[in-house]
């Protein structure tokens, strides 16, 4: 009877797992022989390896690094769980998998209960002092933006979240940093603002050093390549123009949907993107829609964006939000209880900037008052970063936006390119844009009659400017308290 027992439970483990290792067939049969003597640990063990392989990385991370085996009673495994939220996931999501692999390592475990394990997540006031020491003590340089090559250090693939929404641009993003300018020449990326395009496109540029330090690689946008090529003409110096980016092995170009309309700047592009494929070096773009969604794109140069790999970066799903807030927050030395990343993520879809936001807010709360905030905190921080729902005119955001800055409103409508009157003109065009669906077209009319596609350029500044700039996003949060 032993020994039918044990053919029945070791064989099916074993052949779920032989593919990785044969030699896990002698240890297996030796654990279930003992399974009375399994500890809980190395049982847990067992369970993660086969659970990450079923589910993908955002999700595990986000529900399984917490949690362990408890204890084990006559059949039943109890996990134990850091909260009734997690409790309630785990019945609803991965109650059905983790009995299935259970059951396979041994018929002997008939269910699973889980249990709520409370941690002390707040750190002692000398543990605190000491880590808000270290951040003080940060080498900053470390931080800066490189001049040479115009990468963020902060951009890697490490404080890369990965969920379901974009785990295939991640995956093709490795592939063409193993083989590049062979894989995908060119890798596109697409998707809508705040996806994390930018961070994606940077780790790949970041890697690219530290795997090959003897090549030379750079980022920028395609309203800095214009500039550029603009400049070259006046001053007389194109072949300088060419030299400069001919001379890199893998070059990153953010947001081409600029170069729609600029028939000499996209034919440069396109002599540069063939010069590049030609000599096997790497060309990646970015933009926030597909190369066929690009209008006035000679065709030449669409069929060089879509000649490679394009893959576009979806809207972040609950686990993935979830996962981006931990480990967001762990960065900055911050753990917030499950409650107030559940509300976070719960309060702020879509936008990976608007959740960073609102992380950097909680950082700051916690480096002022020593400890994270409580889940009625958080509540009444998100109040500013919620977006008006109302029906509103142009004149009242302009009213408002004028009285924020002190300037005459008057002044909005007008021809000036005054800089106190340029930036709340900004502001007021990315907020009738982004809160209230207003089309480029119609801002551009009410805003005294300027033509659509500076709109654009001005809604897309603000959004590139938000990131970096701090005072400029606060400003914004502010304003948008005052349209409620």
């Amino acid at each position: 009877m032993q020994e039918r027992y044990t053919t029945r439970t070791a064989l099916p483990f074993v052949y779920g797992v032989c593919i990785i290792s044969v030699s896990f067939l002698p240890y297996m049969t030796a654990i279930t022989n003992n399974i009375g003597r399994i500890e809980p640990k190395e049982l847990w063990e067992q369970v993660l390896t086969q659970v990450e392989l079923s589910i993908s990385p955002a999700n595990f991370n986000t529900w399984f690094r917490e949690s362990s085996i408890v204890k084990i009673e006559e059949g039943i495994v109890y996990i134990g769980v850091p909260s009734q939220f997690f409790r309630d996931w785990y019945l609803k999501k991965f109650h059905s998998l983790l009995l299935k692999i259970i059951r396979t390592i041994s018929y002997e475990y008939r269910n699973i209960e889980y249990q709520i394990v409370k941690d002390d997540r707040r750190k002692p006031k000398t543990e605190r002092r000491q880590t808000q020491n270290q951040m003080a003590e940060l080498p900053l340089d470390e931080f800066y933006i490189n001049k040479s090559d115009n990468l963020n250090p902060r951009y890697t693939f490490e404080n890369f979240v990965i969920g379901s929404f974009n785990e295939l641009a991640h995956t093709a993003a490795q592939a063409a940093i193993r083989r590049p300018g062979i894989t995908y020449n060119p890798f596109f990326l697409y998707g809508d603002t705040g996806r994390g395009k930018t961070h994606l496109i940077q780790a790949i540029g970041n890697q690219f050093k530290k795997t090959y330090p003897n090549r030379k690689v750079f980022y920028l946008t395609s309203e800095k390549f214009g500039t550029d090529y603009t400049d070259s003409l006046q001053q007389g110096t194109a072949n300088r123009f060419k030299e400069k980016y001919r001379q890199y092995d893998l070059l990153i170009m953010d947001d081409v949907q600029f170069l729609s309309k600029k028939e000499k700047m996209q034919e440069e592009l396109f002599h540069l993107f063939n010069a590049f494929h030609d000599n096997n070096k790497q060309v990646i773009f970015s933009s926030d829609r597909p190369p066929i969604a690009i209008p006035d794109i000679a065709e030449r140069l669409r069929g060089r964006f879509v000649s490679g790999m394009s893959v576009d970066i979806g809207e972040p799903d609950m686990e993935s939000r979830m996962a981006i807030v931990k480990k967001k927050a762990a960065l900055h030395g911050v753990n917030l209880s499950d409650e107030v990343v559940e509300h976070i993520a719960t309060s702020i879809s879509g936008s990976i900037r608007e959740l960073e936001g609102v992380i950097n807010s909680v950082v700051c709360h916690t480096q002022v008052k020593g400890t994270p905030p409580d889940l009625a905190e958080v509540r009444q921080s998100l109040r500013s970063f919620a977006r008006p729902q109302k029906t509103v005119s142009v004149k009242h955001v302009v009213s408002k936006v004028a009285e924020f800055y002190g300037i005459d409103e008057e002044s909005i409508y007008e021809k000036t390119r005054r800089r106190e009157v340029v930036r709340p003109r900004q502001v007021i065009m990315y907020l009738l844009r982004e809160d209230f669906s207003v089309s480029y077209p119609t801002i551009g009319t009410k805003l005294g009659g300027r033509d659509h596609t500076t709109v654009i350029h001005s809604c897309e500044k603000m959004k590139r400017e938000i990131v970096d700039d701090t005072e400029l996003a606060k400003e914004i949060q502010d304003i948008r308290t005052l349209l409620v």
